[in-house]
């Protein structure tokens, strides 16, 4: 499992800079974690535009959280369905946290997606 930073201090830094990098390509900044989670969904589905039924947004949203949340080896890819939809397993139980150290934990994953994978 790779080390990720949460210090508190350095991740709303680095976040700082996620959202920057948003509001430089897409002229938008976004408003909250899930439009965060949602778009990482997109990408990792890759299939590129289209209108997402209800239930599909929250799909994208679930990839989103396992993909970033594999980093720790909390999550392993299963595979693709039939329709290209990645399936993640739960390897290890992601531990009980309060909402604020969700939050934390959730950016600091989206913070290293961002520089492994995008930046």
């Amino acid at each position: 499992m790779d080390m990720i930073e949460f210090e508190p201090a350095v991740v709303q830094a680095s976040w700082e800079n996620v959202l920057d990098f948003f509001e430089k390509q897409f002229n938008k900044r976004p408003s909250d974690l899930e439009s965060i989670l949602f778009l990482i969904g997109v990408q990792e589905l890759g299939i590129g535009h289209k209108v997402f039924t209800k239930e599909e947004k929250q799909d994208l949203m679930h990839i989103a959280t396992c993909k970033v949340l594999s980093f720790s080896g909390f999550y392993e890819l299963e595979g693709l369905d039939e329709a290209g939809w990645p399936h993640w397993n739960l390897k290890y139980p992601v531990p009980s946290l309060n909402l604020k150290e969700q939050d934390l934990l959730l950016k600091a994953h989206i913070i290293h997606y961002f520089e492994t994978e995008v930046f």
